[in-house]
């Protein structure tokens, strides 16, 4: 299930509680996030209320949307709902990569002009609420949104420029691994992000860390040439041969095809 597709504010009622209503599980304040990224939020946390900006970068390819991914992760495993408005290429296979609840994911591709209603209404009702900031918005909306989250309980996370936030993080350098000299596949990246805000995060900070993390990557080991006669008895070097994985496949994939080569 790609989460779901929210289609106006009247589609919300009955599917969460308000962020505003007590929390069952106690009312906690704080909402967790992944312990790489707790050095740089001054609660160690996504605090109910608060908005955390996550600067697009440029070019916009920079990593946002992976540190978005990461910032949701932990607070949908530990039960709350989120929100992505905005982002029509957001892919709902990386949230699930991610540990992403899809069930409990809300949707919605295109808002339209009547984007700060439907964040408003998802305030209302959402836990956390990922928002693409249109260029167009103004000063005073983003304001009152902000204090929207305040009052209901819900964090904002504006993706895209946002004056005014508790905290804003960026990625600023990445490196890929996976890729040798002319063979392999990018399999992760190591990111510097940096911190800045207002109040007990006016201290920039920075820290390294992996996306997908350590936890969410499968390292796939090169495999050993050798030369593999076939049934014909001509050499099999250089021809493509199946290769079981070395152990279960959680995803139910077949062996991928390797390369024999000579000896």
């Amino acid at each position: 299930m790609a989460g779901r597709m929210v289609v106006g504010s009247a589609a919300l009622a009955g599917l969460v509680r308000p962020a505003s209503a007590p929390d069952p599980a106690g009312g906690h304040r704080m909402l967790p996030v992944a312990p790489e990224l707790t050095g740089l939020l001054p609660n160690r946390g996504l605090r109910r209320g608060s908005t955390v900006a996550v600067a697009a970068g440029q070019p916009r390819r920079s990593g946002g949307t992976s540190l978005v991914l990461a910032l949701l992760a932990e607070a949908s495993r530990a039960g709350s709902w989120c929100a992505v408005v905005g982002v029509p290429t957001f892919g709902a296979g990386a949230a699930a990569e991610y540990g992403i609840a899809l069930d409990r994911l809300a949707l919605v591709p295109n808002p339209g002009p009547e984007w700060a209603t439907v964040v408003a209404a998802l305030i209302d009702g959402v836990d956390v609420v990922v928002t693409a900031v249109p260029a167009t918005v103004s000063a005073s909306v983003a304001n009152r949104l902000a204090a929207r989250a305040r009052q209901r309980g819900s964090v904002l996370v504006p993706y895209g420029r946002w004056d005014g936030a508790d905290v804003t993080l960026q990625v600023v350098r990445g490196v890929w691994e996976g890729l040798g000299p002319g063979r392999g596949r990018l399999r992760r990246r190591e990111v510097t992000v940096s911190a800045r805000g207002r109040g007990a995060a006016a201290r920039p900070k920075e820290v390294k860390v992996w996306l997908p993390g350590d936890g969410l990557t499968r390292v796939i080991p090169r495999p050993v040439a050798t030369s593999v006669a076939s049934v014909t008895g001509r050499s099999a070097a250089g021809r493509l041969r199946p290769v079981p994985p070395a152990g279960s496949d959680p995803a139910g994939r077949r062996g991928a095809l390797t390369l024999v080569g000579p000896a």
